[in-house]
C-alpha cells in the first residue's frame, strides 16, 4: 500500500450484553492485543490514535429497546469528532474495535465527509429493529442503524439519518440463513445482499469489483469497509461473541479485501468483535494478524 496508514483505536464494549460467565465482552483489549502479536509494528502507522470508551455496563433503554444507547450515543458522536479531527487526506484508515457498535460513529463522520458506500463483510447481516433482538445489543443490529431503522435517538443523531444510504451498501458472508425473519428484513431492503452461499457462487473478486464498479458509477466520495472476524469459518476463528460454523477462509478473505483496500476511494477498514478472552495463546489471533498484514501490505505468503 503506498498511501500512509493512521490505526484508530476505539475498545468500545457497551454494543454487546456480556455472557453470564463474563465480567464484560473481552473486545475491548483488541487494539492491544493486536499489537502484542506485531500488528501494529508491522503496518508502521504514520499514527496511532486512541478514544478510550465508557466503563462497561448494560443499562437498558425503554425508549429505544437498544443496551446502552445513551452511552453509545455519547460515544458515536465523540468518536465522529475524534476521526474528523485526525484523519488526513489520501490516508488509509484501520479502526480496531470493540465491537461492531462502533460503525455508528464512524458512519456519522463519513456522512459529514460527503456522500459514502459501504461494504458489510461480517457472519451475520446486523439488519434488525430492536424489538427482533434476543440481547437488545447495538453491535447486532448496527447495519439497521446505520441506515435508518431503529428509534430516532440512534439512527438520527445530530439530524443526519441515514448515516449510508441502503442501495450503496453491499452485505456480504451471512451464515445465519436458516431463520427467515432474521433474513427477510434485509431480503427487504435496498442493500445488495450477498449471503454464504451466495457470496461463494458469485465469487468473492468478483463480488468486490462489482462493488467497486457501483462506486464509480454512482461517483460516490468514497467508501468504507467493515470487517466482523466472525465471517471466518469457525475453524480458523473461534474467538468471536456470536459463532457460526460457516464462513469463509483466508484466501476467500485476500479476494475479497484486496481490490477494496487498494481502490484509492476506500478511506479505510475497522476490525471488530476479535475477543483476546476465548484466544488465550494467540493461536487464531496470530493467524489473523498474519493474514490481515499480507492483504493490507499486498504481500504474498
Amino acid at each position: 500500500m503506498k498511501r500512509n496508514i493512521d490505526i484508530f483505536e476505539f475498545p468500545l464494549n457497551l454494543g454487546l450484553k456480556k455472557k453470564d460467565h463474563e465480567t464484560e465482552p473481552g473486545v475491548k483489549k483488541l487494539p492491544e492485543w493486536l499489537r502484542k502479536f506485531g500488528f501494529h509494528k508491522e503496518i508502521n502507522p504514520a499514527s496511532i490514535f486512541r478514544l478510550e470508551a465508557p466503563d462497561y455496563s448494560m443499562e437498558p433503554d425503554q425508549e429505544s429497546g437498544v443496551l446502552n444507547a445513551k452511552a453509545l450515543i455519547e460515544y458515536a458522536q465523540n468518536q465522529a469528532d475524534f476521526i474528523l479531527d485526525h484523519y488526513t487526506e489520501k490516508t488509509f484508515n484501520i479502526m480496531l474495535g470493540g465491537d461492531c457498535s462502533i460503525l455508528i460513529g464512524t458512519a456519522i463522520a463519513l456522512k459529514k465527509l460527503g456522500n459514502f458506500g459501504l461494504f458489510y463483510l461480517d457472519g451475520h447481516t446486523d439488519f434488525i429493529p430492536a424489538h427482533l433482538s434476543e440481547t437488545s445489543a447495538a453491535a447486532g443490529m448496527d447495519l439497521a442503524i446505520i441506515t435508518g431503522t431503529g428509534h430516532e435517538k440512534l439512527t438520527d443523531i445530530q439530524g443526519l439519518q441515514p448515516y449510508f444510504s441502503e442501495e450503496n451498501i453491499y452485505c456480504a458472508g451471512n451464515a445465519e440463513t436458516d431463520d427467515d425473519e432474521y433474513v427477510a428484513q434485509i431480503l427487504h431492503s435496498d442493500i445488495h445482499y450477498f449471503d454464504i452461499d451466495q457470496l461463494r457462487k458469485n465469487g468473492f473478486s468478483k463480488t468486490a469489483e462489482n462493488f467497486l464498479k457501483m462506486i464509480s458509477s454512482k461517483t460516490l466520495d468514497g467508501f468504507f469497509i467493515h470487517l466482523d472476524v466472525d465471517v471466518l469459518h469457525d475453524k480458523i476463528m473461534p474467538a468471536v461473541d456470536s459463532r457460526m460454523e460457516d464462513g469463509i477462509d483466508y484466501e476467500n478473505l485476500k479476494d475479497i479485501l484486496k481490490p477494496l483496500i487498494h481502490s484509492p476511494l476506500c478511506f479505510g477498514i475497522e476490525i471488530t468483535v476479535l475477543d483476546p478472552d476465548y484466544d488465550k495463546n494467540g493461536t487464531y489471533t496470530q493467524a489473523f494478524v498474519k493474514n490481515l498484514i499480507q492483504i493490507i501490505k499486498n504481500k504474498e505468503d
